[in-house]
């Protein structure tokens, strides 16, 4: 157990950093934006591509984990909005937003600084593969779904289209495109480039986790934390949950490669759950409350799921 205690304290010391910085104004609010758009934009995607490149991926691309991985988030989207809907009373727009706030995977800025600190780089093959799909399964069904329940949605082709661009303009995409080129063809890098891309990648945890607690700083709880309350419960225990029976119980993965999976699921919900709520104007301050709530909650429910997994 202390073990795992001394895995979660740095991480969540740096959250809890970045968070009292921001609130004391030590550091600027605004320079919280631009420090996670560095991370998602620049130093992530040099870690794809490094990693990617310099593993064997495709012996990495495992379906017995990548399955149960996306099979629990699509079951725990579903069971957001029936419970959104029959519990809470929501109008079907309003559903699909909570759903979704119990579904998307804050995967790079808590996932992989946690994954990378409590497993090391032997973690990191088998999350890129999921995180390389991340965005472009998730996001995807849920402006398809989004689009199929609301009164004034655009044509389905429409969203499909728009899916396709945010998901091929993402850099996080463009890194993890390059790292699979890399790897098929054998490329090496001279070392100066070497140099810049492990120095790019050292930079992704203290920036991720300092900016992620810089920027809880301006979630605050409102009337609806009762239904962020129930989709980070779905997000933190219900998604691992499933991703472990069928991992582990199901498909017979040996533990010391589904924990990676499984690790991964359990982490809280991510930024674009807000940027999901806001494009459609729907859920928006339960997807704020979920950010906060989810976070916070994490510290306690991922020490738990470590313990499980015996860390």
């Amino acid at each position: 157990m202390l073990d795992i205690i001394f895995v979660i304290l740095p991480i969540f010391g740096l959250m809890g950093l970045g968070y009292f910085a921001v609130l004391r104004r030590l550091y600027p609010a605004e320079g919280v934006k631009s420090l996670i758009a560095f991370v998602n934009n620049f130093a992530t995607p040099c870690l794809l591509f490094h990693s990617i490149s310099t593993s064997d991926f495709r012996s990495a691309f495992n379906l017995s984990i990548i399955g149960p991985f996306y099979f629990g988030a699509i079951v725990c989207f579903i069971v957001g909005i029936i419970i959104a809907q029959r519990v809470f009373g929501n109008r079907p727009g309003e559903s699909v937003a909570v759903g979704f706030s119990g579904t998307f995977t804050n995967t790079v800025l808590v996932g992989l600084p946690i994954l990378t600190r409590a497993y090391g780089s032997d973690a990191l093959p088998v999350t890129l593969s999921i995180i390389g799909l991340h965005g472009a399964i998730l996001l995807t069904v849920g402006m398809i779904t989004m689009e199929l329940v609301k009164r004034d949605g655009q044509p389905l082709g429409k969203t499909l289209v728009v899916a396709v661009r945010r998901v091929v303009s993402n850099p996080l995409i463009w890194g993890i495109a390059a790292g699979i080129i890399g790897s098929l063809l054998e490329i090496k890098l001279i070392e100066p480039a070497e140099a810049f891309f492990v120095m790019m990648s050292q930079a992704v945890v203290p920036a991720a986790l300092f900016g992620i607690g810089g920027a809880l700083v301006e979630f605050k709880l409102s009337e609806n934390w009762k239904q962020a309350l129930v989709a980070s419960l779905i997000k933190l225990i219900l998604h691992p949950a499933i991703a472990y029976v069928l991992m582990v119980w199901v498909l017979h993965v040996p533990l010391e490669v589904a924990r990676y999976g499984i690790l991964l699921a359990a982490m809280p919900a991510g930024v674009n759950i807000y940027v999901f709520a806001t494009y459609y104007d729907r859920g928006v301050s339960v997807a704020t409350n979920t950010i906060l709530i989810a976070t916070v909650l994490s510290a306690v429910t991922i020490t738990g799921w470590l313990y499980i997994l015996a860390l």
